[in-house]
């Protein structure tokens, strides 16, 4: 398994969470939605498997590098979730137990230059959705969390845009 991107610094302990339903609901969109953790998790691997069979291992890794540090959000938000009092399932408003995450959300596009194109959207799009959460949340804890996936999200939308530059083909 590849080493995840992810900038420097601990994430907070999330031990202490209390239920807190409006907060479950303000983080879950950024669980298993379209521009969630889930759904870019899928959307690296894929896009890693298309630039190895293209022998492009260093972007491979990359993305696979990044896929690994978006399982670590996803993992994070589900324990927030779960501790907030919310069933972290794969829908789009847990604990809602319908209205199911879908691996139609994926971007499956064909030429290597719009994967990347692809992951620095979705990246730009999860900024985006996190700094909306932020002044919405009055838990110093959830906002800690929120805060330091933003620097691993800012890490990946840089290191996108570089490998994006120096694709040649």
């Amino acid at each position: 398994m590849p080493k995840p991107l992810i900038a420097e610094g601990a994430y907070p302990s999330l031990k202490d969470l209390q239920c807190d339903p409006y907060a479950a609901r303000i983080i879950s969109t950024a669980y298993a939605t379209s521009s969630g953790e889930l759904n870019a998790s899928l959307q690296y691997i894929y896009h890693s498997i298309s630039f190895l069979c293209a022998e492009d291992e260093k972007r491979a890794e990359l993305l696979k590098s990044i896929a690994v540090a978006e399982m670590i959000h996803l993992h994070l938000l589900g324990e927030a979730l779960s501790r907030l009092g919310s069933t972290p399932v794969y829908s789009f408003a847990p604990p809602a137990h319908y209205n199911f995450y879908s691996t139609k959300f994926v971007a499956y596009s064909r030429t290597l230059r719009n994967m990347l194109e692809d992951d620095i959207m979705g990246e730009k799009y999860a900024i985006y959705g996190y700094e909306r959460m932020l002044p919405r949340l009055k838990n110093d804890t959830l906002r800690s969390l929120i805060c330091r996936i933003l620097d691993d999200e800012h890490l990946h939308l840089q290191h996108l845009k570089s490998s994006l530059e120096g694709l040649s083909y």
